[in-house]
């Protein structure tokens, strides 16, 4: 746990994926074949929070969804990777360009597309009900599963950590739920 911190401490960026992290993983899909997605609340809150705190959030994600974009708008993500073939690719051309070294970015992710970005970030997170390699390259695995507050979990964990969380709470950190 203290490696978790320290690491979380030094969290400038903090990335997601989308389905499994941010959702629950199940997709559905409507009469005209539009896939829906279920979002929380508490991340979405989570993630304003972490924002006002001073660390840039944003989505990587391997499918590219409408979804996912508009939910991103909502809660003013600065930085969205939707239908990346390669993420760890996309997420070395973003750190590069955001001029941060790879101890100051997080990931968060589920399943085995995520494992090479969870490789190379400073901070790698698995959601609870992440698949066994992803748990095992995992800095720190949440207690909550995706779609169900994970991502909640881990934005106070950074802010805890970074000693913002008491602010956010206060009212300070974030204007509107998420």
């Amino acid at each position: 746990m203290t490696d978790a911190l320290a690491r979380a401490r030094a969290v400038r960026l903090a990335l997601f994926d989308v389905d499994g992290v941010l959702t629950d993983g199940r997709l559905y899909y409507g009469p005209a074949g539009e896939a829906m997605k279920v979002f929380n609340i508490l991340d979405g809150h989570g993630l304003r929070m972490l924002a006002a705190s001073g660390v840039a959030t944003g989505l990587l994600s391997g499918r590219n969804s409408e979804a996912a974009a508009a939910r991103a708008r909502e809660l003013g993500m600065a930085h969205v990777i939707l239908g990346a073939d390669d993420k760890l690719a996309h997420f070395e051309r973003l750190r590069e360009q955001l001029g941060l070294e790879a101890a100051q970015c997080s990931f968060v992710g589920d399943d085995l597309p995520d494992l090479e970005v969870l490789r190379h970030c400073g901070f790698a997170v698995a959601v609870a009900n992440a698949v066994a390699e992803v748990k095992a390259s995992a800095h720190l695995v949440t207690r909550a599963g995706g779609g169900s507050g994970a991502v909640r979990e881990f934005c106070e964990f950074v802010m805890r950590a970074q000693g913002t969380l008491k602010g956010a709470h206060a009212g300070r950190g974030a204007q509107g739920a998420g």
